[in-house]
């Protein structure tokens, strides 16, 4: 058997801790121990043990197991779908019963068979394999493909996926942020974990705290009942911030106290509650300017950028437009029951010269207008409707700028919405907040 996986294993007993050690060395690579329980939050951290074996009692002349009880949900909470086994004492066999109840994996009874002790904790240790898996197979691989420049970010994501780094993810409005930060975590050893997301471009100042480090009932008018925030609800598993250069000033510093500490105090609550996530933030804004410019703190920035990944648009990744294309008629082609037309070789050149302001997602809902639009087994270039670009040179031959583009092409869209925004979002690919930061920023 070859040795694999780590285990935690926790008990007073220093010899009983020696011994299991002894025991497992041949059967986990990692064999991890600790005497206190107090020092379990730290080792899920460390370690990411695939399995834990946990005494039931540790205080001297306590035996009613409440303390295992008590961490066995602790466990649970700071690191969702990690396997837990209860040590215990034969008297003790009902108390095991409740810690089934309350999710516990297995029991072993003290004094124990060796053999008996070995099976179930590999049986375990090989059932969390399994998941982990079978959860990395049912869900969706992130397109890559074949662009040079998509391969430089794959490289990078393949070394830093599987460790515990802080990722701060930069690139234009479409371009795939979150998509990137779902590879990641569907990459990580947090996989068999949540991934919760969040826009914090759409949530208010005034409900910041609320909603990620959550409230108690009574804390304000509308808090009937406690609400865990996204760090909890994130614990052993990713948070993925998008849009981080929103988050104003004075909140950045609860921000980073959160980070530092790693842990939250409800609104209107007194206790704190730890929290192990791994952080991925996102924006579309230069981070360090606004670092320049004071508007973002700089202790706060290395806090999220341990590592950073920039996202290419979609005009410098050409070689991608078209399978691009043809992985969303096929997606929407099986939605909608619909056979998956073909382009037509001038549907191809107009897809690869169009510079795509709105990147992927534009690109997405371009194909599923067109999909639904169009009869036939092929989509040719007359199908594809496509907001017109600025591209005429000014007499000087320079280039107009991307933001003249940008603008441009958004107030041709609005003349041809008539000013419906929601039909003006949907034809440039782009959320609705997202349309208004950018009407603000053009003062259009």
């Amino acid at each position: 058997m070859k040795p694999k996986g780590t285990i935690l294993i926790v008990d007073d007993n220093e010899a009983m801790l020696t011994s299991l050690k002894i025991l497992l060395h041949d059967v986990f690579a990692t064999v991890c121990t600790t005497p206190h329980p107090h020092t379990i939050p730290s080792m899920l951290r460390a370690e990411r043990p695939d399995v834990v074996l946990l005494d039931m009692n540790f205080g001297r002349g306590v035996n009613n197991g409440n303390e295992g009880l008590f961490w066995l949900q602790e466990i649970q909470r700071l690191q969702p779908g990690v396997s837990v086994v209860l040590f215990t004492a034969y008297a003790d066999i009902e108390l095991a019963v409740n810690g089934l109840k309350l999710g516990a994996a297995d029991f072993v009874v003290k004094p124990f068979d060796n053999e008996r002790i070995i099976e179930v904790l590999v049986n375990q240790r090989d059932r969390k394999d399994k998941k982990k898996t079978a959860r990395r197979q049912s869900q969706q691989p992130m397109f890559w493909g074949e662009s040079e420049a998509m391969k430089l970010v794959r490289e990078k994501v393949e070394r830093a996926a599987p460790t515990d780094a802080n990722i701060l993810i930069t690139g234009e409005n479409g371009t795939g942020k979150e998509v990137l930060a779902r590879e990641i975590h569907r990459l990580s050893f947090r996989a068999a974990g949540p991934m919760v997301a969040v826009d914090m471009g759409t949530i208010p100042a005034s409900l910041f705290e609320s909603e990620l480090f959550g409230h108690v009932k009574g804390a304000f008018t509308d808090a009937h009942a406690d609400k865990p925030g996204k760090f909890e609800l994130a614990s052993g598993g990713t948070l993925f911030l998008d849009e981080i250069g929103n988050l104003s000033y004075a909140l950045q510093a609860k921000m980073l106290t959160a980070l530092q500490n790693r842990t939250v105090t409800r609104v209107g609550g007194r206790s704190e509650i730890s929290f192990d996530v791994r952080l991925i933030t996102a924006t579309n804004r230069n981070v360090e300017t606004m670092v320049a410019e004071q508007s973002f703190r700089e202790d706060l920035f290395y806090r999220i950028n341990t590592i950073t990944l920039h996202l290419p648009p979609l005009r410098e990744r050409a070689a991608d437009i078209v399978p691009l294309a043809e992985m969303f008629l096929k997606r929407y082609a099986l939605a909608y029951g619909r056979p998956v037309p073909r382009l037509s070789p001038d549907a191809v050149q107009k897809l690869t010269a169009y510079p795509w302001p709105g990147n992927i997602r534009q690109l997405q809902h371009t194909m599923e207008r067109t999909l639904i639009l169009t009869d036939g087994d092929q989509i040719s270039a007359a199908h594809l409707e496509l907001p017109a670009v600025a591209v005429a040179a000014a007499p000087s031959a320079e280039l107009v700028t991307l933001e003249a583009v940008e603008r441009d092409t958004i107030e041709r869209a609005m003349t041809e919405c008539g000013g419906n925004m929601s039909a003006v979002a949907q034809r440039l690919g782009i959320t609705r907040q997202t349309l208004y930061n950018k009407l603000k920023k053009y003062g259009i």
